[in-house]
């Protein structure tokens, strides 16, 4: 009997906070801020009360700078504070809230650790960052059901298959759980566009099911904008055509979607709205490219500020060196990005004779196209990426040193 597809998707609850709090157990129940830099590490004190030691927590209250939240506990997120959000004005709605600096090491650790519990249990996932997972369940729940030569309803067959997989994903959960002492949600789906939007309905702790029988009914009332593809200027201009949710563009002409939003995106918007998605589950996949990039808390002057600049900028080749290496991969295209204070956003690549991760020969290069842009304003952000990746079992190439912001 054809057994129904089904996928998982798994998203860590808010991930890189829950992370800190298995650290600091006693912020447990408060809100707090996952985004500060290195200045608001916590520092153990004396409580003047009862003379014993204690850590003390940095607050928002009084921010000032240009930082940027990663993520928030649930207590913070009740105070209007979100991902993305100007640590400022996450100040201004949570002033009393803990104020952490992120560590990306550690949530790489534990994100090692949720990965490989899942997989002990179903081989078949897709990474999709360093929080969240798809799973194909398909062939684990087939080889969990009973097999017999009695003939079953196709109903009776789906719905046994389906429950086999809401015990699997408690399963997945579990272990997670004992891998990690962190908690996921888990939404289960025939594809994975449904899958997703189940994992964020019973948020944290969640395990929810959505047949394509519950999608109209489940998935309808949401708001467009929660359909993983549809960004901000898709969903405003969805918005004056008088569409705010899912149902309402799935009662939608697919020509007159594809009239409004062109042929491909159009197509998609109105499969989408119908929980249409044959993608499959890819268990492995090359990135395009690695980088990485800082924000300052000020904005910096190449000149006045290039020592500050110049260690940044060899820190900044030295993480991408790293990640390269790490990841066994070799980029022949090496570039930077700076943003200004005026918020222009200039990037720069210069594709070097052989591929390399060595971080003196990204360093050098990632100077020269450093040297194309004109500094006179300040700037703002600074990040170095490496392109054009191709596999190697060990990075290796000629290096080169070359002295930038001199």
């Amino acid at each position: 009997m054809p057994l129904p597809r089904v996928i998982a998707h798994l998203d860590m609850d808010a991930f890189y906070a829950s992370v800190e709090l298995l650290r600091y157990p006693e912020l447990r129940g408060q809100p707090v801020v996952i985004g500060g830099g290195s200045r608001h590490q916590p520092v153990w004190d004396i409580d003047p009360d009862t003379g014993e030691r204690r850590r003390r927590f940095s607050r928002l209250r009084g921010y000032t700078g240009r930082g940027v939240v990663t993520t928030a506990t649930y207590e913070a997120r009740a105070l209007g504070v979100n991902s993305a959000m100007g640590m400022m004005k996450a100040a201004a709605k949570a002033p009393d809230a803990v104020l952490l600096p992120v560590d990306f090491d550690q949530y790489r650790k534990y994100s090692r650790l949720f990965k490989a519990a899942v997989r002990a249990i179903a081989p078949q996932v897709e990474d999709r960052g360093i929080d969240e997972i798809y799973i194909d369940l398909t062939e684990v729940v087939a080889a969990r059901l009973p097999h017999d030569d009695e003939a079953i309803d196709p109903d009776d067959a789906a719905q046994e298959a389906w429950w086999c997989a809401r015990e699997i994903a408690a399963e997945i959960k579990q272990a997670v759980r004992d891998a990690t002492g962190l908690n996921c949600s888990i939404g289960l789906a025939p594809n994975k566009l449904i899958a997703k939007l189940a994992s964020e309905l019973d948020k944290p702790d969640g395990l929810t099911v959505i047949t394509a029988g519950d999608f109209a009914t489940r998935i309808g009332p949401l708001p467009v904008r929660q359909l993983n593809g549809v960004g901000p200027k898709a969903a405003a201009k969805l918005a004056r055509l008088d569409i705010a949710t899912i149902a309402e563009l799935a009662a939608s002409e697919r020509g007159w979607l594809v009239a409004q939003f062109g042929a491909s995106y159009g197509a998609w918007l109105a499969d989408a709205a119908q929980g249409h998605d044959d993608r499959p589950v890819v268990t492995e996949s090359e990135p395009k490219s690695i980088s990485r990039e800082t924000t300052f808390e000020r904005d910096l002057h190449a000149v006045r500020d290039r020592t500050l600049l110049s260690r940044i900028f060899t820190e900044l080749c030295e993480q991408v060196s790293a990640d390269l290496q790490r990841k066994r991969y070799l980029g022949k295209t090496i570039g930077i990005k700076l943003r200004f204070d005026d918020f222009r956003t200039v990037t720069r690549d210069q594709t070097l004779a052989a591929p390399t991760a060595d971080p003196a020969a990204i360093r050098r290069a990632a100077g020269a196209c450093l040297k194309r842009v004109d500094l006179t304003r300040r700037i703002r952000l600074l990040g170095v990426r490496a392109g054009a990746l191709s596999r190697s079992d060990a990075a290796a190439s000629e290096s080169g040193a070359a002295e930038l912001f001199e």
